[in-house]
């Protein structure tokens, strides 16, 4: 178990890589999140769950392994149960759009899955679900062979035994007890699937499936699904695909559980937190009054090493959820005057630029990570610094040569010169407020960044 006191983002330790994230306040008044565990190179998720818990959206503890895939008895079991999920043999307009823009790129997404199918899968575990009735913690699960199923525990945070397999196939099951006390099952990709669970919340009559509750066409679709209640209408998140890939988190609503459900529009977006930022996952949750979104970003140039991020959000009188963007700050108060800003807290890059792991044996222990791969050209975005009196310099703690012309809003503030490590101008001029801050490279030779400091 460890503690961690932050409210900016990523919230985690750098080495909890924790994406997928179902919060919910559970009856002892926390915060539980539950995700999938990133701790592999070579594809999402790992072989474990850790649950994270907070009593103030400040305080965090990582508890201890809650299941671990090689505890399901099914997966990899010939002689279990089979229940098909998604045919990827016959994408969607959708899917094919995006496998031509990614073939492209020399990336062959098809190549990838049939790879995937061939020899028996590690005992994966993809993101998960959790729900309390009469003091009883009832995990959903999901694995690479499209099976599902329920663990159970008598703590929130695990660990969770007693696995049973659920009659269906997919991914991303999501589970919602109403307000009159009947439990609903979520999952699917592309095309979403809900059905009403047994009072036993370990299984449900297959014929009482409802399919296509929001599909890929209608609703944007990918796969992800979430349900929250706000008032009498029911919220239905997922990853969406309106802009061309999952890398939103997007909501339909309607009046029941099982719909009609009525695309409203995107939460947030995290395209643009890595170059191989691919797809989201989330939910959204009301703590003491502040509703929340979380989410999260990739990291290291890789589709993997996603992160744990929250930002705020309003629920209009009308009922819709503005967008929100990505932010450094997270859920604290903007950066201020003398404060430093780590590299890895930039929320938002265009070009080259990632966040990376920090091998220098000098600087490593204090920074762990750090923006590299920074080419000219190239956008870095941190949100938001403030001060009430304006900005009159920027030091930034940096290893190569660079110019970085600095910008707050859409004010030039400056350039900044770096030679061989040593910051040769600071000076800025910036207005007081509120401002995004955003550094554009010009010419850059082994460019790296470890901190910032506005004064």
């Amino acid at each position: 178990m460890e503690n961690y006191k932050n409210k900016r983002n990523p919230i985690l330790p750098l080495e909890f890589h924790i994406p997928d994230s179902e919060a919910h306040v559970m009856p002892d008044g926390k915060l539980y999140i539950y995700g999938s565990y990133d701790d592999r190179e070579d594809v999402y998720c790992s072989e474990k769950y850790h649950v994270v818990s907070t009593p103030d959206m400040e305080n965090w503890t990582i508890h201890e392994e809650a299941l671990n895939g090689k505890q399901i008895p099914w997966f990899n079991n010939p002689g279990a149960p089979k229940y098909p999920g998604i045919d990827w043999s016959h994408p969607t307009p959708f899917i094919q759009k995006m496998l031509s823009a990614m073939a492209e790129n020399g990336e062959d997404m098809k190549e990838k899955f049939e790879k995937e199918e061939e020899g028996e899968k590690p005992a994966l575990l993809f993101a998960p679900d959790c729900v309390e009735k009469n003091g009883t913690y009832y995990l959903y699960i999901c694995m690479p062979d499209d099976s599902e199923g329920v663990v159970v525990s008598d703590r929130p945070e695990g660990p969770f035994g007693n696995p049973v397999q659920l009659p269906c196939g997919g991914i991303d099951p999501a589970v919602f007890i109403d307000e009159d006390g009947q439990a609903y099952l979520y999952w699917g990709q592309l095309f979403s699937h809900g059905v009403r669970l047994n009072p036993d919340l370990v299984s449900f009559d297959r014929e009482n499936i409802v399919d296509d509750l929001v599909t890929e066409t209608e609703h944007y679709f990918h796969e992800g699904s979430s349900m929250r209640k706000i008032g009498g209408t029911y919220y239905y998140l997922y990853a969406d695909m309106e802009r061309g890939k999952p890398t939103s988190l997007g909501y339909s609503t309607g009046p029941s559980p099982l719909g009609p459900f009525v695309y409203q529009g995107i939460i947030i977006d995290n395209d643009g937190c890595d170059p191989k930022s691919w797809n989201n996952h989330g939910s959204i949750e009301c703590v003491d009054g502040q509703w929340y979104v979380f989410y999260h970003r990739c990291s290291r140039g890789t589709e993997q090493h996603r992160r744990l991020c929250i930002e705020k959000i309003t629920i209009l009188p009308d009922g819709t959820i503005p967008e929100v963007k990505m932010t450094s700050q997270g859920i604290g108060e903007p950066f201020t005057p003398g404060e430093a800003i780590m590299g890895y807290q930039a929320c938002g890059l265009k070009g080259t630029a990632f966040i990376g792991l920090n091998e220098e044996p000098e600087t490593k222990e204090q920074y762990p990570e750090k923006l590299m791969n920074i080419s000219a050209g190239d956008e870095i975005i941190f949100r938001y610094v403030k001060s009430e009196n304006g900005f009159q310099k920027l030091r930034v703690r940096a290893s190569g040569s660079a110019a970085l012309t600095v910008w707050l809003d859409d004010q030039n503030a400056g350039t900044l010169t770096f030679e061989n490590g040593v910051q040769t101008s600071e000076k800025i001029l910036a207005d007081a407020g509120e401002h995004e801050l955003r550094l554009v490279a010009g010419e850059a030779e082994n460019f790296e960044i470890l901190e910032l400091v506005l004064l």
